[in-house]
């Protein structure tokens, strides 16, 4: 099933899919985003980039966070799950990427601590979460991963000193959609960085 997540109308067909072949949808994960790998100050930045980067990043959550809403409203039930995936740009910021960093910041801080507080009127037991990974051994950013110098120096700002696999990721959000394992956390904001600190730790990695 494959959707452009930007088009409310497709997001709005997905879920119908969806329930044609399960009687609730009790859990979600908002994942979809871009980055653009080249870096650019924001005096530079055009408009054009900065609506785009918004659109798929920030718009898609909305449209996909409001379906799954809806869908809780009319099909009721004690509990439900929405796993917002944010970045360490949301925590420390990333400079040449202010429109990714502005769009993530959005919805870990805004959307998660707001959604948490809105998913309960329709779900005693709804909880939402957030998790924000750093670097990510991903095919959006491979071609930054093979620069050595790049790894260096974002090894040098994480305590643990490693880039993180999908599968760290994908623990921490089975994690918390879990209602067994973490039925108890809701507007939670978790890093998944290895440590990072959004400063120098490893200064010897730069020598």
């Amino acid at each position: 099933m494959c959707a452009d997540l930007r088009d409310e109308a497709q997001v709005e067909r997905i879920y119908t899919e969806a329930l044609r072949h399960f009687a609730t949808i009790d859990a979600l994960v908002v994942n979809a985003g871009i980055w653009n790998p080249v870096s650019v100050p924001l005096w530079e930045m055009s408009a054009e980039q900065w609506r785009q980067t918004l659109d798929a990043d920030l718009n898609s959550a909305f449209f996909t966070c409001r379906a799954f809403l809806r869908h809780l409203a009319q099909v009721p039930r004690e509990s439900a799950s929405i796993v917002l995936v944010g970045s360490t740009a949301a925590l420390f910021g990333e400079a040449g990427h202010s429109d990714y960093a502005a769009a993530k910041a959005a919805l870990t801080y805004g959307l998660t601590r707001t959604l948490k507080n809105e998913i309960v009127r329709l779900a005693p037991r709804g909880r939402v979460n957030c998790v924000c990974p750093g670097w990510v051994r991903t095919p959006m950013s491979s071609s930054e991963l093979g620069d050595a110098g790049l790894v260096r120096r974002v090894q040098a700002t994480m305590a643990l000193q490693k880039i993180a696999e999908p599968e760290d990721v994908a623990a921490a959000i089975v994690f918390l959609t879990s209602d067994r394992l973490a039925g108890h956390i809701s507007g939670a904001i978790l890093p998944i960085a290895g440590g990072m600190e959004g400063r120098l730790l490893h200064p010897e990695n730069l020598a």
